[in-house]
């Protein structure tokens, strides 16, 4: 409790410069802003706490004459400790970015922390583009005016999926230990046992030598239940609200420790795979961080996310040598994927703090974000192309990486010239993590999606070794998406922007211990000795739990759940109407 509340006090300083910091300078490159200034962004979305450096730094200073201090809650111990100890302080931030739910836009918009916009976003294009969006999301506020935009605003039907190539989440193995196995079938989820020992004894060692696991774990993003079994739920078209399952179409919705329920499954799989000895024994211990490590060093064999595994160790060179994660597909699954938000995702938005120094100068920042060149920019860490220039160019009309590119996307560590900022391309990406626009929409700029590994020039770069061996075993499909899309096995969530109400704090304490001792339990159950412990931990999880007061959360979660379903229906009609206009 010292180390945190410690961290808090640090972070009321901002962590480097406040935004009061000023010197004078040669100024953007328009003249518009002579002085500089340092901002100090309150981020709930980002994983790295610190000044902005590398080239988006550069492009922020040059448009706009301004530093990014990120002051990020995920780095400084997780939680709503430093939100409410800046609340408290009645200073959250010179530019905001944080979660809706249960009341939170209500409360910070009563509290006096964030801004009125309506005058500082006059005329500008993200209002003409936008304002439907912008006008839903600000009904959360119960006030008049604009104190938050949204964020994924999309041009696309809800029922698109908004994840492009890849889904929120699918089976991607180590596609090389898996042909050394011989392509087995897989018919279920615990069919993977069998597969994934037998490519554990294949590849035995990483790229440096160290022994490899099947999977790996860790635990900095558990919420009401344990993360990754939530995961392994995804993968057959399940998301949960709480404390409740449910399916994609909104046709069924299933409490988290029922006993025969996809979530204790999910569980059942994990607990199974590592009686088999195929999960990483440092998975209670070890970070998000930690982990990408073992995946860049080729030590982990399977990953649920594109971003993890693929992202990690697909590299030009591994790929060419036949080497790197590919999704095998399990025939009775369904992968998630959400689809585009119409009316923008207003569970996660933007504002500007009441006592921001600059607000003009950060609305003109937020406008900047939302145009074709600041999502290029911005939207680079969710797979967005960077600048003009630097990474892409026009050839013959079409968007083109440069040579720089080829190198450097999507995250690789390639050495940036002083030009653009210097230091390498992986490090300077812009670490917001908040996607103004949704990436699968077009670029006007390009004519083709925002989200690079979409353009043309992209997949027919994806002509390797590795590439090839999977396209043939995948009836020609080019992506993961299309596979699915061709098999009927994509499940697609509509793409709302509903947001959990705000709940009484009698229910947000019994939610607190119900969770703690759901994640607690998950945890032990996957390490559980035998069959006999792993029962005995979930019997007498539920026990606890129910006897915390578990069923009246269930029953507030089981609404949102409901809530939600109706409301995917509506944008749906909502935008078939606008479209038959």
């Amino acid at each position: 409790m010292l180390c945190t509340v410690m961290t808090a006090a640090l972070a009321l300083t901002g962590c480097g410069k406040s935004s009061d910091s000023s010197s004078t300078s040669s100024g953007s490159k328009d003249g518009k802003y002579k002085d500089e200034i340092t901002i100090d962004v309150f981020d709930a979305m980002a994983n790295y706490q610190g000044i902005q450096s590398g080239w988006f730094a550069k492009v922020v200073k040059d448009k706009f004459n301004m530093k990014l201090n990120i002051i990020a809650p995920n780095v400084a111990g997780g939680g709503d400790t430093l939100f409410q100890t800046r609340s408290t302080a009645g200073n959250l931030g010179d530019l905001v970015i944080i979660g809706t739910e249960n009341g939170k836009l209500k409360d910070t918009v009563k509290a006096g922390l964030l801004a009125d916009m309506t005058d500082l976003l006059k005329g500008k294009d993200v209002m003409k583009n936008y304002k439907t969006a912008i006008t839903n999301t600000n009904k959360l506020t119960g006030q008049k005016g604009i104190y938050a935009l949204p964020s994924e605003i999309s041009n696309q039907s809800p029922n698109v999926s908004a994840d492009g190539i890849e889904p929120l989440v699918a089976n991607y193995v180590r596609w090389d230990a898996y042909k050394k196995a011989g392509y087995p079938t897989i018919n279920t989820l615990d069919d993977m046992i069998p597969v994934l020992k037998k490519m554990q004894q294949n590849t035995p060692k990483s790229d440096s030598g160290k022994k490899t696991y099947a999977i790996s774990l860790f635990k900095d993003w558990d919420g009401e239940t344990m993360m990754a079994a939530s995961n392994y739920d995804s993968l057959y078209g399940y998301k949960n609200t709480g404390f409740v399952f449910s399916k994609a179409d909104g046709s069924e919705n299933q409490d988290a420790i029922d006993s025969n329920g996809i979530y204790v499954k999910s569980l059942k799989f994990l607990f199974k795979a590592n009686q088999a000895g195929l999960i990483d024994p440092e998975s209670t211990t070890q970070n998000y961080d930690m982990l990408s490590d073992k995946y860049r060093d080729g030590q982990i064999l399977t990953s649920l996310w594109s971003y993890q595994g693929s992202s990690l160790y697909n590299t030009t060179d591994n790929k060419k040598a036949g080497k790197g994660f590919m999704p095998a597909n399990i025939k009775d699954s369904s992968p998630y994927t959400s689809g585009c938000y119409s009316e923008g995702n207003s569970k996660t938005i933007i504002a500007i703090g009441s006592k921001a120094k600059d607000p003009q100068r950060l609305a003109d920042f937020i406008d900047w974000m939302c145009s074709p060149e600041g999502m290029e920019c911005v939207g680079q860490a969710n797979g967005a192309a960077g600048p003009e220039g630097l990474t892409w160019e026009k050839k013959n009309g079409k968007a083109v990486y440069t040579a720089f590119g080829d190198k450097a996307l999507p995250s690789n560590s390639v050495k940036v010239s002083s030009k653009w900022g210097g230091g390498s391309w992986k490090d300077g990406i812009c670490t917001l993590n908040f996607k103004p626009l949704c990436l699968t929409d077009t670029d006007p700029n390009t004519g083709e999606p925002y989200m690079a590994t979409m353009w043309d020039y992209a997949l027919k770069k994806n002509n390797t070794t590795l590439d090839k061996d999977w396209q043939s075993k995948s009836g020609g499909a080019k992506t993961t998406i299309e596979y699915l899309k061709k098999n009927n096995q994509l499940s697609v969530g509509t793409g709302t922007s509903y947001v959990q109400p705000e709940e009484s704090s009698d229910i947000s304490t019994l939610r607190n211990q119900c969770k703690s001792t759901i994640v607690d339990s998950s945890w032990k159950m996957i390490f559980a000795k035998n069959e006999a412990e792993f029962n005995s931990i979930l019997k007498n999880m539920q026990k606890t739990v129910k006897g915390l007061g578990y069923e009246k959360v269930l029953k507030v979660d089981m609404k949102n759940a409901k809530d939600k379903a109706a409301s995917a229906k509506q944008v749906v009609k909502d935008y078939n109407a606008k479209q038959n206009k």
